[in-house]
């Protein structure tokens, strides 16, 4: 027993479990009862529990909910409901014959209007316990014994007769656990919450952390006398923070309506003549909707998400798959429809699609696991180099006979460039941020004299850490796109682009040599070479190309740098006014302690890094 009158409740093991009536019961070592198996009209479950050695005052039989059951159960019905009918205790071994054990009093959770968890004790099939309209979760039900069962009782166990003969077909649970309790009090749980009695209910080892939670906020709240007044305090702030919240103006977005409005084909579309009526359904080439789930946006995603739908984890492997090989299974992963190609590897496909919804470890839907078994395996760590035969018969590298080579998406080339250089900002969240822009983009495409006055008129660039946050921060205006982006193919968001196109221009390269982001990226590289790349050029060149390639340079590529690099460094000696105007791009510091024209010199060796192929390409 625990303070302030709470009872505890061990779990049953259980010694045998069976149906009368054809189905399956199965028991596990928690004492979990699973009924699976035939579903007849009518049922007993005849389940045999040990007696504790400490006796027995009260049972207690709770009913769990599962998403194999419509509704959820807890019950097999077409509705979720049980309706238990007869409870019959009888006490067997010891050496003696088996006894009734009469019960006294019973008392449940909840009960369905005119079921009373009484009426299971009256030997009345007409009467019950049953829980609707509250199905879809948890419930109880508490029978306390007229004589407890003594202490002591060696050997000793209780048959527990559970009757569901009631004239609503199949109302049998499905899941369900026998307690029991030598409490003196045994119904000393009903002044409790119900989300405190279900977490006692269950032994200390196996409680979730929700309901270790739970308990811990009742113990403050309401019996350690020490917490009170801090707990006072929270519900003070709380309300006064509801109470400014309630000041805030809201507007509904979105809501089912409680009963949805009869919807017709409209006759040529119009709207005053109207065909038959439509219900609320899925295609018919794709598995039905289960009855048990509303008709509704609930019921679509769950049906989206179910296992037997074949789309949905093949759409999202291929997706996964497409960002890694450049190309997806189904390349065409805008469309899987039959205008859509078919897999290039259809058996590799539905395998994957398979291993993301029920894979051998892990849960459900594990992107994360799904990651690594694409990156670690043969087919992605192979080498991109290809040779003239492999290049004649497979010259789109359908087959994967080789690692695919691909340019980096815009936001990627962005992002990466930020990295190197030091200059990102890995903050999560917030607002948009503007960074570099061409001039007077946004004020061209006003269409009014007053522009200014309104939102998304006028380009204002950000500063400080919002220059070098992540590119998906980037605000975007859909009429006026950020051009550095767009010159990299990434989609103008018009539409949903799935696929984005790939194409190499002169614009591009003009962007990685000119545009403020690269150019400040640049030098703010140099300066971390010349800080972190040691004392000589030769580990400079090395410390800057592996930084970007992750790669020791080649003996000509490191000939072909250095080379660069002598004549900048003369460039710049030779006119400083040069070195100043090109340290002058961007925002960010300058590192007065370092030589200017030494860093302006590193700055194009930097620039120039950043736009090997080897960098802006993937494989």
């Amino acid at each position: 027993r625990c303070g302030s009158g709470i009872t505890r409740w061990e779990r049953s093991a259980v010694i045998s479990a069976k149906s009368l009536e054809g189905a399956t019961l199965k028991a596990d070592e928690t004492g979990l009862i699973v009924v699976d198996g035939a579903n007849p009209a009518k049922d007993t479950y005849q389940v045999v529990v040990p007696v504790d050695p400490s006796g027995a005052t009260a049972l207690k039989m709770e009913m769990l909910a599962d998403d194999r059951y419509p509704n959820r159960g807890p019950g097999r019905s077409i509705n979720g409901n049980v309706v238990l009918t007869e409870v019959r205790l009888e006490l067997e071994g010891q050496g003696a014959p088996p006894r009734r054990v009469a019960i006294k009093t019973a008392r449940s959770d909840f009960h369905q209007d005119g079921y009373p968890v009484k009426g299971a004790l009256d030997e009345d099939d007409k009467t019950g316990w049953a829980i609707h309209p509250q199905t879809g979760r948890p419930h109880e039900a508490v029978f306390v014994l007229a004589d407890p069962i003594p202490a002591g009782g060696k050997g000793a166990s209780v048959r527990v007769h559970l009757e569901f003969h009631s004239g609503f077909a199949s109302h049998q649970p499905g899941r369900f656990r026998i307690f029991a309790t030598a409490s003196s009090n045994p119904t000393g749980n009903e002044g409790l919450p119900a989300p405190v009695r279900e977490a006692l209910a269950i032994a200390s080892a196996d409680r979730s952390p929700a309901q270790k939670l739970t308990l811990q906020d009742y113990f403050r709240s309401n019996v350690a006398d020490a917490f009170r007044p801090l707990v006072a305090e929270i519900r003070e702030l709380e309300k006064r923070k509801a109470e400014v919240e309630a000041r805030v103006p809201t507007a509904m977005i979105m809501a089912e309506m409680a009963k949805p409005r009869d919807t017709f084909i409209l006759m040529r579309g119009q709207y005053d003549k109207k065909g038959d009526k439509v219900e609320a359904d899925v295609p018919g080439f794709l598995p039905p909707l289960d009855p048990a789930l509303p008709r509704n946006r609930l019921g679509l995603a769950r049906w989206l998400v179910s296992d037997t739908h074949p789309l949905t984890s093949r759409v999202a492997v291929n997706r996964f798959w497409q960002s890694l090989f450049g190309t997806g299974l189904v390349k065409t992963s805008e469309d899987f429809g039959s205008q859509g190609e078919a897999p290039s590897h259809p058996e590799l496909f539905d395998w994957l699609a398979t291993e993301m919804l029920h894979p051998d470890h892990g849960a459900r839907w594990d992107v994360k696991r799904l990651i690594r078994l694409m990156v670690t395996s043969q087919a992605y760590r192979q080498s991109s180099a290809v040779t003239a035969d492999r290049l004649t018969r497979d010259p789109e590298n359908r087959l994967l006979s080789r690692a695919s080579r691909l340019r980096l998406p815009a936001e990627f080339l962005r992002d990466q460039a930020l990295d190197v250089s030091g200059l990102l900002r890995e903050k999560r969240g917030g607002p948009s941020t503007f960074p570099y822009n061409p001039p007077g983009l946004w004020e061209e495409l006003m269409s009014r004299a007053d522009g200014a006055n309104w939102s998304a008129q006028t380009y204002t660039p950000s500063h400080g850490d919002d220059l070098y946050r992540r590119t998906m921060y980037t605000f975007w205006k859909r009429t006026c796109p950020p051009p550095s982006l767009s010159t990299f193919d990434a989609p103008d968001r018009e539409v949903c682009t799935v696929r984005r196109a790939r194409t190499n221009t002169p614009l591009q390269a003009l962007i990685m040599l000119n545009d403020p982001t690269y150019v400040e990226a640049s030098r703010k590289m140099a300066e971390r070479v010349l800080k972190e790349g040691g004392d000589s050029t030769d580990s400079r060149v090395t410390y800057a190309f592996r930084l970007a390639t992750s790669r020791y340079p080649r003996a000509e590529e490191a000939l072909i740098l250095k080379r660069i690099l002598a004549e900048e460094q003369a460039r710049f000696a030779a006119d400083p006014d040069k070195a100043s105007k090109l340290l002058g791009v961007g925002e960010a510091p300058r590192d007065q302690t370092l030589d200017p024209e030494e860093v302006a010199a590193w700055s194009t060796v930097s620039g120039v890094i950043l736009n090997l192929d080897e960098v802006i390409t993937k494989g």
